[in-house]
C-alpha cells in the first residue's frame, strides 16, 4: 500500500486545486501511471501513482484546493478491496409547523435599496460547480465575470487562463466609450463685448481622491514570494561582491554564428548560455558556492543543478532547472535553457522541472538593469545576476605591450551570497574565475 500526496509543485506553492481523476475508485493503476491533474498558480501537471496496484482510497474529488504534503490517495496492493465510501445519513422526515395565530400587519417600512451583487462561479447545469484552476478564479474574482459566460478551450471544456483573459480584453473594448457625434453648427451670434472674451474659462470640477489611486490585492504568488524572500534574508546573512565582464571574446564567435544558429536552432544565441556554462565549470574548481546549508552542516552537491529565473510577464517567477549541468556544453546548455524557458512562461512545465537546484542565474540584463542584488533561493549559498551588456570603452593590451581604447560589450556579474558558507575571498576567486573563462576561452571549439 502506498499514499500519494500532493507533491511540492514550486518553492512558493503552499496548494493545488484537482482538476481531473484519470482513474476511478477500484481501478487498477500502472507505476507512474497519471493518476489526476493538479492545477496551481504555476504549473497544471499529472500527479502519477508511485507503485501498481489497486485505487483504494480517493480523499479528496475533483475541484477540491488540497494543501501541498495532503495523502489524495492510496493505492493497495492487486486484489486489495477499495475502501468503502461512507454510508449517507438519512435525511430526517418534514415535521409541519405549527399554524400561528394571526397577527396585525405590521406599517410597511421603506423598501433598502439592493445591494450590489457580486457574480460568482456558476454551477453547471449538472448542478456542479465547474472546475477552476487557482489562477482563473482569481482573475475572475477580480474581474467580478460571470464564469457562465466563459466558454472553455481546456480539456473536458475546462476553462482557462487564456480563455478569461479573453474575455477581459473582449469587454474592455466593448467598453470603450463611442465617440460623440459633433453637434450642429449653431447660428452665428453678434460679437461678445471684450470684457466676456477675457473672462476666465470656467474651472474643471474636482478630481474625486478615489479616482487618483488604485488598490490591487497582491496575489497569492506575490505574498508567498515575499514570504520566501523575507525568509532567506533573516536566515542567510547575505553579502555582494561584483565582478566586470569583458565580453569582447564572447562576441567574436557569437557575432559569426547566430544568424545560422537561429536557423537550425530556431532560437537567438544570446550571452546567457556562455555564462551559464563558464559559471558551471567555476562551480567546479569553487565547489563550496554548490552547496546547501541543513542546519549547522555545508551538504557540498558533487553535480550541478542550474536554476535559471524566468520572468512569467511581470506576475512572479519560476526557478526551471537544467539537471547535470556540467555534463553539458554550450549547445546542449542553450537548448535545455531555451526549452525550459518557454515552457515556463506557458506553464508546462513538470513539478521536478521546478524543484531543487544547486545554484540560480538571475537574468535581469534582460530587461535593461545594470546592478542587481538578488536574494538567495534557500537552502542555496549563492545566485548571479547577469545584468545589462552594453558597450563602453575599456583598456585592451596591444601585441607590442602597450595599450589602447577599444569599444566592447561589457557587463557585470553580481552575486549574493551567504557568509556562512566561505568568506569573501573565496566568493571573489569563483566570480574572478567564471570572468577570466568568458574573457579567454575559444569559445568556436564549444560549438
Amino acid at each position: 500500500m502506498a499514499e500519494v500526496k500532493l507533491p511540492q509543485l514550486g518553492e512558493t506553492v503552499t496548494e493545488g486545486t484537482i482538476t481531473k481523476w484519470f482513474k476511478k475508485l477500484g481501478d487498477a493503476v500502472a507505476l507512474d501511471e497519471p493518476l489526476f491533474e493538479v492545477s496551481t498558480d504555476k504549473v497544471d501537471t499529472e500527479v502519477p501513482s508511485p507503485v501498481a496496484g489497486i485505487l483504494t482510497e480517493m480523499r479528496a474529488k475533483e475541484g477540491d484546493t488540497i494543501p501541498v504534503g495532503a495523502v489524495i490517495a492510496v493505492v493497495g496492493d492487486a486484489g486489495a478491496a477499495p475502501a468503502p465510501a461512507p454510508a449517507a445519513t438519512p435525511a430526517p422526515e418534514p415535521v409541519a409547523a405549527p399554524v400561528a395565530a394571526p397577527t396585525p400587519e405590521p406599517t410597511p417600512a421603506p423598501t433598502p435599496a439592493p445591494a450590489p451583487t457580486v457574480v460568482v462561479a456558476a454551477a453547471s447545469s449538472s448542478g456542479d460547480a465547474p472546475l477552476l484552476s487557482p489562477v482563473v478564479r482569481r482573475l475572475i474574482s477580480e474581474n467580478n465575470l460571470d464564469v457562465a459566460k466563459i466558454a472553455g478551450s481546456g480539456p473536458g471544456g475546462r476553462i482557462t487562463r487564456e480563455d478569461v483573459l479573453a474575455l477581459i480584453d473582449a469587454q474592455a473594448g466593448k467598453s470603450a466609450p463611442a465617440p460623440a457625434p459633433a453637434p450642429a453648427p449653431a447660428p452665428a451670434a453678434a460679437p461678445a463685448p471684450a470684457a466676456a472674451m477675457a473672462a476666465p474659462a470656467q474651472k474643471a470640477a474636482p478630481v474625486d481622491s478615489n479616482e487618483r489611486e488604485k488598490r490591487i490585492k497582491l496575489s497569492k504568488i506575490r505574498r508567498l514570494t515575499g514570504e520566501h524572500m523575507i525568509m532567506s534574508k533573516a536566515v542567510s546573512p547575505h553579502t555582494f561582491s561584483v565582478v566586470e565582464v569583458d565580453y569582447a571574446n564572447v562576441d567574436v564567435v557569437r557575432s559569426r554564428v547566430k544568424n545560422e544558429w537561429k536557423k537550425t536552432e530556431g532560437f537567438s544565441l544570446t550571452y546567457l548560455p556562455f555564462i551559464s556554462r563558464a559559471v558551471v565549470d567555476a562551480l567546479v574548481e569553487f565547489p563550496h558556492l554548490n552547496a546547501s546549508l541543513d542546519g549547522n552542516e555545508l551538504v557540498v552537491h558533487q553535480y550541478v543543478d542550474l536554476g535559471i529565473a524566468v520572468d512569467l510577464d511581470f506576475q512572479g517567477l519560476l526557478v526551471p532547472v537544467v539537471r547535470d549541468a556540467e555534463t553539458k556544453r554550450l549547445r546542449a546548455l542553450a537548448r535545455e535553457i531555451s526549452d525550459l524557458g518557454a515552457r515556463a512562461k506557458s506553464r508546462k512545465l513538470s513539478p521536478d522541472e521546478i524543484q531543487g537546484g544547486t545554484f540560480t542565474l538571475s537574468n535581469n540584463g534582460s530587461a535593461g538593469s545594470v546592478l542587481t542584488m538578488a536574494v538567495i533561493n534557500q537552502p542555496q549559498v549563492g545566485i548571479i545576476s547577469t545584468d545589462a551588456i552594453v558597450r563602453k570603452p575599456v583598456v585592451v593590451n596591444l601585441p607590442d605591450g602597450g595599450e589602447s581604447i577599444a569599444i566592447h560589450p561589457v557587463g557585470k556579474l553580481a552575486m549574493s551570497w551567504d557568509h556562512r558558507a566561505f568568506d569573501g575571498a573565496y566568493a571573489a576567486g569563483f566570480l574572478s574565475r567564471a570572468k577570466e573563462i568568458l574573457e579567454t576561452r575559444d569559445w568556436s571549439v564549444e560549438l
